[in-house]
């Protein structure tokens, strides 16, 4: 849950342009760009050392300083769980390190803003990370909603233009085969709408979820995303576990695009873009009442109440995904799916 992370950041800046005196450039209605590189590497040290600081004390109040969204969903679970498991914290720990930093800084009118910041790190291989920076305001300090992991050969082609701005594609009304806006839901339905790619029939949501994986929503959905791990793969995985000799597990998927959960775009060369959008996910596994359940030390730690028949789990997942321009047979594909367990109820 909490081996990846990093955050907090420097206040959002106040251009100024030394014209004949000083004239100051308002981010809530110019056309600027959301900081400067100097201040994006501030931004990504600080998140190191707070995410550092946080990790090794088992700190969720550090955590929730420097991380939103889904990212922060994730890893204030997380770190509430090793508090209350290892209350002394991690004195082994090995503090997060940022190597071959990139910033991808769009030029944005108004608040909030974002960034992203691409770099190595000392963990995940050679794998690199893709942090999304957000702040509210211009006093408001920046911290990190989303993160995805790549691979070289996985890393999306950016487009930058000529001042060496990316360029912040908006969350509807675009030239993309799915509104950037409507990934969320679109992939809740695509889950929620029945069989993986080896087939199968029927809707495996539990009471509770999205409830629109049938009909027109789920049909369209299942035409949006590729085959893969986070799609046709989950399904299949879902599916085979749905039904055993002690359990029946029930699914259940919600969107969400609320406040800090709200997608993050950025135009690729290749016309479409990459977005970072986070989801809600529930399973509800129901047991025989002689049945032994066992669970983990960090589930038992989010867990309330007893789980004497049944125990539902309640997850954060927060992907990164590449969006084709509109044509015919153009899917979306995932790069990163990273999720966490923020809590269970027992019943």
């Amino acid at each position: 849950m909490i081996r990846r992370r990093l955050c907090l950041g420097a206040a959002a800046i106040a251009l100024t342009v030394p014209l004949a005196g000083c004239v100051t450039v308002h981010g809530e209605r110019a056309l600027v760009p959301s900081l400067r590189p100097a201040e994006a590497a501030k931004v990504l040290a600080d998140f190191a050392a707070q995410n550092n600081k946080a990790t090794r004390a088992y700190d969720e109040q550090a955590i929730t300083a420097a991380e939103a969204g889904p990212l922060g969903a994730i890893d204030q679970a997380g770190v509430r769980a090793k508090h209350a498991n290892n209350p002394g914290g991690n004195k082994s720990y090995s503090p997060l390190k940022f190597s071959d930093a990139k910033f991808l800084i769009p030029e944005q009118r108004g608040w909030p803003k974002f960034f992203v910041a691409e770099a190595k790190t000392n963990r995940n291989g050679d794998a690199r990370w893709l942090l999304v920076f957000r702040h509210g305001g211009a006093r408001q300090p920046w911290k990190a909603d989303f993160l995805g992991v790549a691979t070289a050969d996985e890393l999306p082609d950016f487009a930058v233009d000529k001042a060496g701005h990316a360029e912040a594609v908006p969350l509807a009304g675009t030239d993309l085969a799915v509104q950037p806006g409507q990934l969320s839901a679109q992939y809740a339905n695509y889950l929620d709408s029945g069989a993986g790619a080896s087939g199968g029939s029927g809707k495996s949501g539990a009471s509770g979820g999205s409830g629109s994986g049938s009909g027109k929503n789920g049909a369209a959905a299942a035409g949006v995303f590729a085959d893969g791990p986070a799609t046709s793969g989950l399904k299949d995985s879902r599916a085979k576990s749905a039904h055993t000799a002690s359990t029946v597990t029930q699914y259940a998927d919600q969107a969400d695009v609320a406040g800090d959960f709200a997608p993050v775009a950025l135009r690729t060369t290749d016309g479409g873009a990459v977005v970072f959008f986070g989801s809600r996910h529930q399973s509800r596994a129901t047991f025989r009442a002689d049945h032994p359940l066992t669970l983990d030390d960090d589930t038992k730690a989010l867990t309330s109440g007893t789980p004497k028949t049944s125990i539902t789990l309640y997850r954060v997942a927060q992907s990164m995904v590449r969006v084709p321009p509109k044509k015919a047979g153009a899917k979306v594909t995932f790069v990163s799916y990273l999720t966490g367990l923020v809590s269970a109820k027992g019943e």
